[in-house]
């Protein structure tokens, strides 16, 4: 790394933060994907599901939140709710959440359920429903997915639904029978992890966001993208590692600078 004043390792420490960025670099089919199915299904008042896979940190988020980010104001006439379903207390605590949301009255068990089926089956804007960590929602029986996904199925209803989770067989495993309609299986997005040179190319525009020389070295960065992408292919441990040697180097120039002998000769 090369040094520089201390501002530009504030700056290069800020830009290495997993932050959804303005350009996802290497992700240009995902996000087309997901543009094209919110366009579709939400503008075009069509029901409907898809389902998101990817290891941690292959941008599924990222993506989506961009996407989202973008279209905000062509889904303003639609109501969207984003859920985390790891912070989510049970699988069934998804529909607590999505009728507070929705700003239906307080009911419980079955009825909840029912109320929530009315309320997306009557006339109304659309509704987009995103789970993230939808994984959490695995049960016996596996009845609080096969819900979900079965919901944009129903007549007349409205909910466009989106679920992201890490495993790439969740839609086979768990939601089998949904198979039986190919209608009302959902569309399936996976994301791949990143490749080195994605990796060196996301590292490389962040970092040059810092003015002036550049502070980490090329070979460092493509050294740094070619481990990672042999091990996980994943973009937030890239930019973490980049960023602790950023903190490393920090502290070592700061020593320096209070360890400098004073003028005159004097220890």
């Amino acid at each position: 790394l090369a040094p520089c004043a201390g501002t530009c390792y504030q700056q290069a420490k800020q830009v290495l933060h997993a932050a959804v960025p303005d350009q996802l670099q290497g992700r240009e089919r995902e996000t087309g994907i997901l543009r094209q199915f919110l366009q579709e299904h939400v503008l075009g008042c069509c029901p409907g599901s898809l389902y998101v896979s990817g290891a941690p940190g292959t941008g599924k988020t990222a993506c989506l939140s961009r996407v989202l980010l973008d279209c905000k104001d062509k889904l303003a006439g639609s109501k969207t709710v984003v859920l985390n379903c790891m912070a989510l207390g049970s699988p069934h605590s998804v529909f607590t959440a999505l009728a507070q949301h929705l700003g239906l009255p307080m009911a419980t068990g079955r009825e909840r359920v029912r109320s929530l089926e009315k309320h997306l089956t009557t006339q109304g804007p659309m509704v987009l429903l995103v789970l993230d960590e939808l994984d959490q929602l695995e049960s016996k029986g596996q009845d609080v997915l096969y819900t979900l996904f079965e919901w944009p199925q129903l007549p007349s209803s409205r909910l466009v639904l989106v679920g992201l989770a890490n495993a790439l067989d969740l839609t086979d495993r768990s939601l089998a029978r949904l198979r039986a309609h190919p209608a009302g299986s959902p569309q399936l997005l996976h994301f791949p992890p990143y490749t080195k040179e994605q990796l060196t190319h996301i590292l490389q525009e962040r970092l040059g966001q810092v003015a002036g020389d550049p502070i980490v070295d090329s070979a460092a960065l493509q050294f740094c993208a070619r481990k990672v992408s042999a091990v996980s292919g994943d973009a937030r441990k890239a930019l973490d590692v980049c960023r602790r040697a950023v903190e490393v180097v920090e502290l070592e120039v700061r020593g320096q600078t209070l360890l400098k002998p004073l003028p005159g000769g004097e220890s």
